[in-house]
C-alpha cells in the first residue's frame, strides 16, 4: 500500500512537472530581487525543473492591478505590500491561501504557529519584514552628524537636499515622528484632520529642499551621485550600497517604518499550481533565511530567525543590520495596513494637491 502511495505520489508529481514549466515572478528589481534569484528561485528550480521568470517593477501593486483590470493576467505571483494585499483580496481578486498547506517548521510546529504575527492574511503570506530608513552621506559632514528622525528635518544644522519617496505612506510618518510624536501613537494622530494638517505643516519646511523618488534604487542613486545629503529608502537597499559596494553611508534607524512584503496569487494566474508551489517553497524556514545571506530583511519565520548568520561575503554578522533588532524597534512604526487600505485613496489626493502647490 505505502510503495503505491509512493509511485502515485511521484507520478503526480512528474504529471505537474511536465505540465507546468515556469512560473512568472513579479518583483521589486535591484539588490532585493538578486536576494530572491539566489535563495528562492535556483534552488525551486534545481528541485523541481520549474524555470522562473523574474519581472521587474517600481511596484508590483500597479502593474498587477492593471492586468486584473484589463481581465489579462500575466503574473503568477506578485510581490506586494499588505494593504495592497487585504484590498485586493477583498475585492475578490486574489487566490485564497489555506496555511495548512504551507509547509511546518524544522521542529514540526505548525506554519500558522511559526509565522510572526500578521504575515498570515487570506491571500497573502510574507516573505519579509523590510525597513524605510534614513541614510546620510557620512562625507558631507565634517562636524556632528545626524541622528534621528528631527535631524531629517533640520536644514539650518544639517544643510543640502534630502530624498524623499513620493508617496504619503512613506513621508507622513516620518513627519509627525520629527514633529515629536510617539511612534506608537503616529496612527491615532493621523487618523485626525489635526493630525494630517500637522504632518504637511512639517513637510511644508523642507518642501523646497527635497528631490522626490519613486522607485527603490532612486535614493541610493541620489545620494551616491551627491544630489542629495540625506535620503529615506528602503534599509536592504543602503545596506547592500554600504557593505556590498562600500559605500560611504550611514543609517538613522529612529523612526523606521516597518513593513512586509507578501507573496499573493491572482486569480487567473496562467500557472497557479506551479505558482503554489514556488509560495510554498520560497517561504520555508531555510529559504527565508538563506534570503538574509543576501539582502538585510528580516524573515517573516519565527524559526528562521536562528538560521540567519553571516552576509554573502563571510565576515559581516547580519543580526546588526536586520530592521527587527530589539533596538531598532524601540522607535519603529509599524505599518498599519488596514488605515492604508481605507484612507489610501484620500491620503493620495491630498499629498498630491500639497505637491502641487507653490
Amino acid at each position: 500500500m505505502k510503495t503505491t502511495l509512493v509511485l502515485s505520489t511521484a507520478l503526480a508529481g512528474m504529471a505537474f512537472a511536465a505540465t507546468a514549466q515556469e512560473v512568472n515572478v513579479v518583483s521589486w528589481g535591484g539588490a532585493y530581487e538578486v536576494s530572491q534569484v539566489e535563495a528562492y528561485n535556483k534552488p525551486f528550480t534545481a528541485e523541481t525543473g520549474i524555470t522562473v521568470n523574474m519581472i521587474a517593477a517600481d511596484n508590483p501593486s500597479t502593474p498587477l492591478k492593471a492586468q486584473i483590470e484589463a481581465n489579462n493576467v500575466t503574473g503568477d505571483v506578485f510581490d506586494v505590500e499588505v494593504s495592497d494585499a487585504i484590498r485586493l483580496c477583498d475585492e475578490g481578486a486574489l487566490v485564497e491561501i489555506d496555511p495548512a498547506m504551507l509547509p511546518a517548521a524544522p521542529d514540526g510546529t505548525p506554519a500558522v504557529e511559526d509565522f510572526i504575527d500578521g504575515a498570515l492574511q487570506d491571500c497573502a503570506v510574507a516573505n519579509i519584514f523590510w525597513g524605510t530608513v534614513i541614510a546620510f552621506d557620512t562625507t558631507k559632514f565634517s562636524g556632528d552628524k545626524p541622528a534621528s528622525a528631527a535631524d531629517f528635518f533640520d536644514t539650518e544644522k544639517f544643510p543640502g537636499k534630502r530624498g524623499l519617496p513620493k508617496s504619503p505612506k512613506r513621508t507622513m510618518y516620518l513627519a509627525l515622528i520629527a514633529d515629536g510624536v510617539p511612534a506608537g501613537e503616529v496612527y491615532d494622530v493621523l487618523a485626525t484632520p489635526e493630525g494630517v494638517d500637522r504632518a504637511f505643516a512639517k513637510l511644508d519646511t523642507i518642501k523646497n529642499d527635497v528631490i522626490w523618488w519613486e522607485a527603490g534604487a532612486q535614493p541610493v542613486q541620489l545620494l551616491a551621485d551627491g544630489e542629495v545629503v540625506m535620503a529615506t529608502g528602503y534599509n536592504g537597499r543602503f545596506f547592500d550600497a554600504m557593505v556590498g559596494e562600500g559605500k560611504p553611508f550611514e543609517i538613522i534607524w529612529d523612526g523606521q517604518y516597518m513593513d512586509m512584503d507578501m507573496f499573493v496569487i491572482p486569480k487567473g494566474a496562467p500557472n497557479p499550481e506551479a505558482a503554489m508551489e514556488y509560495l510554498k517553497f520560497a517561504t520555508d524556514t531555510q529559504r527565508l533565511a538563506d534570503q538574509a545571506k543576501y539582502i538585510a530583511y528580516g524573515p517573516s519565520r519565527k524559526s528562521s530567525a536562528a538560521l540567519v548568520g553571516m552576509y554573502q561575503d563571510g565576515k559581516t554578522e547580519m543580526a546588526p543590520h536586520m530592521p527587527t533588532n530589539p533596538q531598532y524597534l524601540e522607535t519603529a512604526v509599524m505599518d498599519d495596513p488596514e488605515f492604508w487600505a481605507d484612507h489610501d485613496a484620500e491620503m493620495t489626493e491630498r499629498f498630491n494637491s500639497w505637491l502641487a502647490s507653490s
